[in-house]
């Protein structure tokens, strides 16, 4: 009795040895071909013509075989393949197999070679040793075995789709990164590798970028080490955009929407954690996220991010060009706005729970004043721009509460620059800007300075005159008595931990106010913008200047001054006349100041 699985092993080998055997003769036959230089008998279209043979191609080339046997016409000498992948180049590579003529295959040529052997259906169903085979052993046993040439293989890949996807090339090619990357990880192996390979990622479209860092972080990859990846991604992919001077100057469609798409994918994959990314390169996503108009959510994330990290920021992190059309500002002061918006919303939360922060979520005390700091020095950066209405002024001065200012010098800094750039106010409008300053909480060298200084409303220096008489009467009495003169108010600390323990009622009460506060400065920025619109529609008529009637005296203003200032440059002789000089009006007409000054002159 025969055996059935002998019997079974027979057939299949010699169903192999038979194909061996016919392969063997269409090699030696196609080597004779090519030896003779027969003429030509087929025409292959494929974005460029080549004059070949059927024999070898039908051969190996089931695609062929098939066209050539489902023709009616027996003589059929030419055939088009219009949608063949990697074009004419695959091509030849996959004619020059047919015909037994060696070529190099090597990671940068492996997708082509792989994804053109599977178009023409060239599988060991018609050649034994064929060239699907024949690149799935290399791929196997070189190809994926590096991250350096499975990036290599993901980036070709690229313009092979969708038949790179279908033969699983792609997500072969990913995993292999993947796993690579999360393995030298575990055995603390990434920091010595990390240089080289992140820099491989860059190559890629952010589509496969996107796939691959997914891909890493299910495999166990931490997303807040994707930070210094995605930092190194954005420099190149998004290098070439303007985004430092004002307007935003015209980019080709494609290139726009192409940017566009890699800057909301990058956002969409940043680590939640704080301080993963510096706030400098938070400031330069979002200035490119302005430029770019990208989504509103895209671009409310980097506003949110860079309030967590507000108190690390610097003075230029803040500077956002603005992008509008002619004639608006030249800083982009409503994103500030957001942004500290959102910093004292966590702080305000961050005191309501009484949050013990381990893991600096919320604000720290140093943190509220460097923000205090920062706010003033931008307030008196933004100061100089001559299109930089009252209102928006108020507003970005009120977006940063009274309690974040150890003294108002800067903000007094930041009103006399803005009062120079502005020398056609109002007295009324001189009065609002003035309101934002808190008199008590000048130096002494300010209050000398502001004493002197013709552009403040007469009101606002009898406010610092009062305020420093009152300081030098307590001098003088404290001095009388033997006891130290009294000093400043000390800043109010949000986050002393030496108060007394208050009921649950007072401190409820402490926070609804807090929160009443906050909705107050919500609200005030809405009438600001109310305001900003309203501007925007009268600017079309002149501005009317008032002045007082002709009946009506001029207030002695120079002399009242000038008598206070005398006094004061007796008591404070190191603020005297040598530093602070009053121009003449006949001077100031003859020479209007446009420059933009960083010193209170």
């Amino acid at each position: 009795m025969m055996d059935l699985g002998s019997e079974q092993t027979t057939q299949l080998s010699t169903h192999v040895n038979r194909k061996e055997l016919l392969s063997n003769v269409m090699k030696r036959t196609s080597e004779w071909i090519l030896s003779q230089d027969i003429p030509s008998d087929i025409t292959i279209h494929v974005g460029r013509t080549f004059s070949l043979h059927k024999f070898p191609l039908v051969s190996k080339c089931g695609y062929i075989r098939k066209l050539v046997s489902k023709s009616s016409d027996a003589k059929l000498s030419a055939i088009e393949i219009p949608d063949i992948p990697g074009g004419a180049e695959a091509f030849e590579l996959a004619a020059k197999f047919c015909y037994d003529i060696n070529f190099e295959i090597n990671p940068e040529n492996i997708a082509l070679i792989r994804c053109v052997a599977e178009y023409l259906e060239m599988t060991d169903e018609y050649a034994v040793g064929n060239l699907v085979g024949l690149t799935e052993a290399y791929l196997n046993e070189v190809g994926l075995k590096s991250i350096a040439s499975s990036v290599s293989i993901l980036h070709s890949s690229e313009k092979l789709l969708p038949i790179a996807e279908d033969i699983k090339l792609v997500n072969r090619s990913i995993d292999t990164i993947a796993y690579i990357v999360c393995k030298d990880s575990q055995y603390g192996l990434n920091s010595s590798t990390f240089d080289w390979w992140a820099e491989d990622l860059t190559v890629l479209g952010i589509e496969f970028f996107q796939r691959v860092l997914i891909a890493m972080m299910a495999r166990g990859f931490k997303q807040y080490a994707l930070g210094p990846i995605l930092t190194l991604y954005a420099q190149k992919s998004l290098g070439g955009l303007d985004i430092s001077g004002k307007g935003r100057k015209q980019i080709e469609a494609r290139i726009e929407h192409e940017k566009r798409a890699v800057l909301e994918t990058i956002v969409s994959l940043l680590p939640r954690e704080k301080n993963a990314l510096s706030v400098s390169f938070l400031s330069l996503l979002l200035r490119a996220a302005i430029y770019l108009e990208t989504t509103v959510s895209c671009r409310v994330d980097l506003e949110r991010r860079m309030s967590l990290q507000l108190g690390q920021a610097v003075l230029d992190d803040v500077l956002f060009p603005s992008y509008s059309l002619p004639g608006g500002t030249f800083f982009d002061v409503e994103t500030v706005k957001h942004i500290m918006m959102n910093f004292l919303e966590y702080e305000m939360v961050g005191n309501q729970l009484g949050f013990n922060d381990e893991e600096n979520v919320f604000p720290s005390a140093s943190d509220m004043e460097k923000v205090g700091k920062l706010m003033q020095d931008y307030l008196a950066e933004i100061a100089s721009d001559s299109n930089l209405s009252v209102s928006e002024f108020i507003s970005v001065a009120e977006v940063a509460p009274e309690q974040l200012r150890i003294t108002e010098d800067m903000m007094y800094k930041a009103i006399d620059v803005y009062l120079k750039a502005h020398p056609a106010l109002s007295d009324v409008e001189r009065k609002k800007v003035c309101s934002v300053m808190n008199c008590q909480k000048l130096t002494r060298e300010a209050c000398a300075h502001a004493a002197q200084n013709e552009r403040l409303p007469v009101q606002i220096v009898v406010q610092v005159l009062y305020y420093e008489q009152q300081r030098l009467r307590e001098v003088m009495d404290g001095s009388l008595v033997g006891a130290d003169p009294p000093s400043r108010p000390p800043k109010f600390n949000w986050f002393s931990s030496g108060i007394s323990p208050v009921t649950d009622e007072v401190s409820s009460l402490k926070r609804e106010n807090q929160d009443l506060k906050f909705e107050l400065m919500k609200l005030k920025m809405k009438c600001r913008e109310i305001e900003k619109r309203d501007d925007k529609s009268a600017a079309s008529t002149p501005l009317g200047i008032t002045t007082p009637p002709s009946d009506k005296p001029r207030l002695p203003r120079k002399s009242f001054i000038t008598a206070v200032s005398r006094k004061l440059g007796k008591l404070y002789p190191s603020f005297g006349a040598d530093e602070v000089t009053i121009p003449s009006p006949s001077k100031r007409k003859n020479k209007p100041s446009r420059d933009r000054r960083n010193s209170i002159s």
